[in-house]
């Protein structure tokens, strides 16, 4: 048995860490990991690069564990995931997971996806259970709060980095979104 913990900061991961089970458990009849005996292996191993080598593996472990546990037929993995394989909706989301900074609107996502307005929003409303620009605001957010915590730029770089264009947007929708504004969130990060 190979058991582990994995931390994790950051606001980014935070829509998969909600989707999974407190414990994730994957028994070999439900998914033969081939990167276990190299984990297994490189353990027991005193050379140099040990420590970089398993926090790699570790890496490949963390992605490919929830991958095989959403896989498996009685999974229900959260509505965003799913929605990644339908083949309008899930470039879609590639372009605002990609590149949130970029000034998006419904109209120009819409005829990236060769859809009108109102059916692109209807359909990634009803597949990802949020409208696109919801989600996009949630993604940039995510970063942000990320950015505040690991950097030392300004809120006003931060906003122009993650998609907002003045300090003051982002800190209003940081105030929607958590309640607090972005100095108030880096000052408690940093706690």
């Amino acid at each position: 048995m190979l058991t582990g913990t994995y931390r994790m900061r950051g606001e980014i991961g935070g829509r998969l860490l909600d989707a999974l089970p407190p414990l994730l458990a994957l028994t070999t009849d439900v998914w033969d990991c081939p990167l276990t005996p190299f984990v297994m292996a490189e353990i027991v191993r005193d050379a140099p690069g040990q420590e970089v080598v398993l926090d790699r593996l570790l890496d490949l472990l963390v992605i490919a564990a929830p991958r095989a546990w959403s896989a498996r037929p009685e999974a229900a993995p959260p509505a965003w995931y799913r929605a990644r394989a339908d083949p309008v909706v899930g470039p879609v989301q590639r372009l605002l997971q990609d590149d949130p900074a970029h000034p998006w609107t419904v109209a120009a996502l819409a005829a990236k996806a060769g859809l009108s307005q109102a059916a692109l929003a209807r359909r990634f409303t009803e597949l990802v259970g949020e409208p696109p620009m919801t989600y996009l605001t949630g993604r940039r957010l995510a970063l942000a709060a990320d950015r505040l915590r690991d950097t030392d730029a300004t809120i006003g770089a931060i906003a122009r980095q993650v998609g907002y264009g003045s300090a003051f947007a982002l800190s209003t929708a940081c105030k929607r979104a958590y309640g607090v504004s972005p100095q108030e969130w880096r000052t408690r990060a940093a706690a």
